[in-house]
Protein backbone atom coordinates (compact mmCIF):
# COMPACT_ATOMS: atom_id res chain seq x y z
CA UNK A 1 0.00 0.00 0.00
CA UNK A 2 2.87 2.38 0.70
CA UNK A 3 0.63 4.89 2.50
CA UNK A 4 3.55 6.24 4.55
CA UNK A 5 3.37 8.83 7.30
CA UNK A 6 0.97 11.07 5.40
CA UNK A 7 -1.56 8.30 4.75
CA UNK A 8 -1.33 7.12 8.35
CA UNK A 9 -1.96 10.68 9.53
CA UNK A 10 -5.10 10.90 7.37
CA UNK A 11 -6.38 7.60 8.74
CA UNK A 12 -5.57 8.69 12.29
CA UNK A 13 -7.59 11.88 11.83
CA UNK A 14 -10.56 9.79 10.72
CA UNK A 15 -10.16 7.32 13.59
CA UNK A 16 -10.37 10.15 16.11
CA UNK A 17 -14.02 10.72 15.16
CA UNK A 18 -15.10 7.38 13.68
CA UNK A 19 -17.39 5.26 15.84
CA UNK A 20 -18.06 2.28 13.57
CA UNK A 21 -14.78 0.84 12.23
CA UNK A 22 -13.75 -2.24 14.19
CA UNK A 23 -10.83 -3.69 12.17
CA UNK A 24 -7.98 -1.90 10.41
CA UNK A 25 -5.29 -3.91 8.61
CA UNK A 26 -2.25 -1.96 7.41
CA UNK A 27 0.50 -4.54 7.23
CA UNK A 28 3.28 -3.73 4.83
CA UNK A 29 2.09 -0.13 4.37
CA UNK A 30 5.41 1.63 4.98
CA UNK A 31 4.28 3.58 8.03
CA UNK A 32 7.36 2.72 10.12
CA UNK A 33 9.80 5.03 11.83
CA UNK A 34 12.75 3.30 10.17
CA UNK A 35 11.81 4.28 6.63
CA UNK A 36 10.23 6.99 4.50
CA UNK A 37 6.93 6.74 6.41
CA UNK A 38 8.50 8.00 9.62
CA UNK A 39 6.14 8.24 12.60
CA UNK A 40 3.00 6.93 10.89
CA UNK A 41 2.40 4.52 13.77
CA UNK A 42 2.70 7.38 16.24
CA UNK A 43 -0.19 9.17 14.48
CA UNK A 44 -2.30 6.03 14.75
CA UNK A 45 -1.34 5.63 18.40
CA UNK A 46 -2.55 9.15 19.15
CA UNK A 47 -5.89 8.30 17.54
CA UNK A 48 -6.17 5.14 19.65
CA UNK A 49 -6.20 7.31 22.76
CA UNK A 50 -9.68 8.60 21.87
CA UNK A 51 -11.12 6.01 19.49
CA UNK A 52 -13.75 3.78 21.10
CA UNK A 53 -14.73 1.43 18.27
CA UNK A 54 -11.53 -0.08 16.84
CA UNK A 55 -11.04 -3.60 18.19
CA UNK A 56 -8.38 -4.99 15.86
CA UNK A 57 -5.31 -3.14 14.55
CA UNK A 58 -2.82 -4.97 12.34
CA UNK A 59 0.42 -3.08 11.72
CA UNK A 60 2.52 -6.10 10.79
CA UNK A 61 5.66 -5.70 8.70
CA UNK A 62 5.97 -1.92 8.91
CA UNK A 63 9.32 -1.60 10.72
CA UNK A 64 7.76 0.78 13.22
CA UNK A 65 10.71 0.42 15.60
CA UNK A 66 10.99 0.97 19.33
CA UNK A 67 9.96 4.62 19.35
CA UNK A 68 6.62 3.99 17.67
CA UNK A 69 6.11 0.91 19.85
CA UNK A 70 6.43 3.27 22.82
CA UNK A 71 3.70 5.52 21.36
CA UNK A 72 1.43 2.51 20.88
CA UNK A 73 2.13 1.36 24.43
CA UNK A 74 1.16 4.79 25.78
CA UNK A 75 -2.12 4.54 23.86
CA UNK A 76 -2.78 1.07 25.27
CA UNK A 77 -2.67 2.52 28.76
CA UNK A 78 -5.87 4.49 28.10
CA UNK A 79 -7.58 2.67 25.22
CA UNK A 80 -10.45 0.42 26.29
CA UNK A 81 -11.71 -0.93 22.94
CA UNK A 82 -8.69 -2.59 21.28
CA UNK A 83 -8.79 -6.38 21.63
CA UNK A 84 -6.07 -7.40 19.17
CA UNK A 85 -2.82 -5.65 18.26
CA UNK A 86 -0.59 -7.17 15.60
CA UNK A 87 3.01 -5.94 15.46
CA UNK A 88 4.87 -8.79 13.76
CA UNK A 89 8.17 -7.97 12.05
CA UNK A 90 8.45 -4.40 13.27
CA UNK A 91 11.93 -4.21 14.83
CA UNK A 92 10.63 -3.17 18.24
CA UNK A 93 13.45 -4.97 20.07
CA UNK A 94 13.93 -5.01 23.83
CA UNK A 95 12.94 -1.37 24.33
CA UNK A 96 9.66 -1.73 22.45
CA UNK A 97 8.83 -4.95 24.31
CA UNK A 98 9.53 -3.20 27.62
CA UNK A 99 7.15 -0.35 26.77
CA UNK A 100 4.43 -2.79 25.73
CA UNK A 101 4.96 -4.85 28.88
CA UNK A 102 4.52 -1.72 31.01
CA UNK A 103 1.26 -0.96 29.19
CA UNK A 104 0.01 -4.52 29.71
CA UNK A 105 0.24 -3.96 33.46
CA UNK A 106 -2.66 -1.50 33.29
CA UNK A 107 -4.52 -2.37 30.07
CA UNK A 108 -7.71 -4.36 30.64
CA UNK A 109 -9.07 -4.76 27.11
CA UNK A 110 -6.34 -6.34 24.97
CA UNK A 111 -6.92 -10.07 24.40
CA UNK A 112 -4.24 -10.85 21.80
CA UNK A 113 -0.80 -9.37 21.17
CA UNK A 114 1.23 -10.58 18.18
CA UNK A 115 4.95 -9.82 18.47
CA UNK A 116 6.67 -12.45 16.37
CA UNK A 117 9.95 -11.60 14.62
CA UNK A 118 10.75 -8.53 16.71
CA UNK A 119 14.00 -9.71 18.32
CA UNK A 120 12.87 -8.98 21.87
CA UNK A 121 15.32 -11.49 23.34
CA UNK A 122 15.53 -12.93 26.84
CA UNK A 123 15.21 -9.58 28.58
CA UNK A 124 12.14 -8.59 26.57
CA UNK A 125 10.53 -11.93 27.40
CA UNK A 126 11.30 -11.33 31.06
CA UNK A 127 9.56 -7.93 31.00
CA UNK A 128 6.54 -9.46 29.29
CA UNK A 129 6.48 -12.28 31.85
CA UNK A 130 6.45 -9.75 34.68
CA UNK A 131 3.50 -7.99 33.05
CA UNK A 132 1.63 -11.27 32.64
CA UNK A 133 1.75 -11.74 36.40
CA UNK A 134 -0.68 -8.82 36.83
CA UNK A 135 -2.53 -8.66 33.50
CA UNK A 136 -5.76 -10.64 33.52
CA UNK A 137 -7.19 -9.76 30.10
CA UNK A 138 -4.54 -11.05 27.64
CA UNK A 139 -5.53 -14.47 26.31
CA UNK A 140 -3.01 -14.96 23.50
CA UNK A 141 0.59 -13.77 23.17
CA UNK A 142 2.44 -14.70 19.97
CA UNK A 143 6.22 -14.61 20.37
CA UNK A 144 7.58 -16.73 17.52
CA UNK A 145 11.14 -16.02 16.35
CA UNK A 146 12.16 -13.60 19.07
CA UNK A 147 15.33 -15.26 20.39
CA UNK A 148 13.91 -15.66 23.89
CA UNK A 149 15.66 -19.00 24.46
CA UNK A 150 14.92 -21.56 27.17
CA UNK A 151 15.50 -19.06 29.97
CA UNK A 152 12.98 -16.62 28.50
CA UNK A 153 10.50 -19.48 28.12
CA UNK A 154 11.08 -20.38 31.77
CA UNK A 155 10.28 -16.80 32.86
CA UNK A 156 7.09 -16.85 30.81
CA UNK A 157 6.10 -20.25 32.19
CA UNK A 158 6.65 -19.07 35.77
CA UNK A 159 4.44 -16.04 35.14
CA UNK A 160 1.65 -18.24 33.82
CA UNK A 161 1.52 -20.44 36.93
Amino acid sequence: NNIGREGAAHLADALRVNTSLEVLVLWGSNIGSNGPGSQGAAHLADALRVNTSLMDLDLGSNSIGRESAAHLADALRVNTSLKRLVLWRNNIGLEGATHLADALRVNTSLKRLVLWRNNIGLEGATHLADALRVNTSLKRLDLERNNIGPEGAAHLADALR
